[in-house]
């Protein structure tokens, strides 16, 4: 069976990566009681554009979303995370205007794709959170990144810090952009590092594959499904 087949006739949070799951979490430290408080729960960008239906970028996104059932997954987490005492922290994209990067010298695609498509625009439908996963009192919003990681030129290390966070489970969109930059970005601030396989997506399989299979095992210290996630609280 070729790989891509593997991976659409799988679940990603189940997909057959024993290997390296068993790997990752051979020496991880027993989740109790005492060490929620250090834990946090970190979704990037789960604005509608990205994962309702109807978003300008949904068409994309949508066939991996649903396999998967992330949006179902990041409500199970979050709602899980807030009664288990486990901080749920928002890291959104930056909601664009038309003057949003008119002082860039060096736009990247990313931007130039933002700024022809005005994806997650300022005060539209598309860049508020989806329904189900809004903001509650208690949880952490950062600033808005500009480009894709959550921590670059934001507050997030810092709302962090103040609540004591040590861990994060990291989740949400794209898998090999916002998502995997703001994982990396953790490690360097040395953060431990989860990635929740079955909460985050993307816009194709190719990318989910290089994602789980090659890149998120170069730095994170676990990669557990929202099963195995959960199980551990």
């Amino acid at each position: 069976m070729k790989r891509r087949d593997f991976l659409e006739k799988a679940s990603i949070g189940t997909i057959g990566l024993g290997t390296i799951t068993t790997k990752l979490t051979a020496n991880k430290t027993e989740t109790t009681k005492e060490n929620v408080n250090i834990m946090a729960l970190v979704i990037v960008d789960p604005l509608n554009d990205f994962i309702a239906e109807g978003g300008k970028r949904y068409e994309k996104t949508k066939e991996i979303l649903k396999k998967n059932k992330v949006v179902e997954n990041l409500v199970k987490l979050s709602s899980t995370a807030r009664v288990k005492g486990i901080k749920v922290a928002y890291a959104p994209h930056h909601r664009p205007t038309e003057n949003s990067y008119r002082d860039w010298k060096y736009l990247n695609p990313s931007h130039k794709g933002i700024m022809q498509s005005m994806v997650f625009e300022k005060g539209t439908w598309g860049g508020q959170y989806h329904k189900d996963l809004q903001p509650q009192p208690l949880d952490i919003v950062s600033k808005e990144h500009m480009t894709v990681s959550g921590f670059a030129n934001t507050d997030l290390d810092f709302l962090l810090r103040i609540n004591g966070i040590e861990k994060v489970a990291i989740t949400g969109m794209l898998a090999n952009t916002c998502v995997e930059a703001t994982a990396r970005y953790a490690v360097e601030m040395a953060y431990h590092v989860t990635m929740i396989s079955d909460a985050i997506g993307a816009y194709t399989w190719d990318e989910m594959e290089a994602s789980l299979t090659i890149n998120y095992p170069r730095f994170a210290h676990e990669i557990l499904s929202t099963e195995e996630y959960l199980k551990q609280l």
